[in-house]
């Protein structure tokens, strides 16, 4: 289902965590589930991977992750503060150990001059520990190439957030 590099890379992560014994959480805004559905499709996930919520809508952040309707009102659903917002909602609504937050602008639409199609947010956090923000203009590479690039982003900041070197 997905190119080779991505399940190596998910399967390195979930073979970490295990070592580790941490688990997991996601939440997905731009990617629709894909780092889930990649994560779980590894056959023993469930002993790591705790969670997954698609959030697409400013209402499901607000319901799922309690993501504040005056933080989406001020900064919009695509920013650094919405992806903070999601990953601390993440683990306050989760017994997980780390947590990753994606939210973006996929394309082919939606895109504006401030936030153009391809540019992503990410926050990635472990609990008691800190909070690391990226933000990443993959540019116009089509729906699905963003999607994944975003995907592999967030395999790697959760590996970063386990220790990996």
């Amino acid at each position: 289902m997905f190119e080779p590099a991505l399940n190596d890379r998910a399967e390195r992560l979930l073979a970490l965590y295990r070592a580790r014994g941490l688990t997991m959480a996601s939440a997905e805004s731009c990617t629709g589930g894909l780092v889930a559905g990649l994560i779980t499709a590894i056959a023993g996930s469930s002993d790591v991977f705790e969670r997954g919520y698609v959030t697409y809508s400013n209402q499901a952040k607000i319901e799922c992750l309690g993501v504040e309707s005056a933080l989406l009102d001020r900064f919009g659903a695509v920013s650094a503060e919405t992806a903070e917002a999601m990953a601390a909602g993440l683990l306050a609504h989760s017994p997980a150990d780390t947590g990753i937050s994606i939210t973006g602008v996929a394309g082919p639409g939606g895109g504006t001059p401030e936030k153009p199609v391809g540019l992503v947010h990410f926050g990635c956090v472990r609990r008691g520990g800190d909070l690391t923000l990226v933000e990443k203009r993959f540019g116009d590479l089509g729906r699905t190439q963003v999607r994944l690039a975003a995907v592999a982003v967030a395999l790697d900041l959760l590996l970063q957030a386990a220790g990996a070197p």
